[in-house]
């Protein structure tokens, strides 16, 4: 149950990252959702998620 609203959380943020004007607000966005997608599914692995969820806000657009 904790993981359904994790992900239900990574959604909304998802949805307002949508709105971020410049790349760098997409990037800290992206960021913090890899972080929390991380350490919520693969139990401690925020950093790898950071990076990957950044990297991702960093090349859409």
């Amino acid at each position: 149950m904790r993981k359904f609203f994790a992900l239900a959380a990574m959604a909304a943020m998802t949805t307002v990252a949508a709105c971020g004007d410049s790349t760098l607000e997409r990037a800290v966005v992206g960021g913090a959702i890899g972080c929390a997608a991380g350490e919520v599914l693969t139990d401690g692995r925020c950093v790898e998620g950071a990076v990957v969820g950044a990297g991702v806000g960093v090349i859409t657009n």
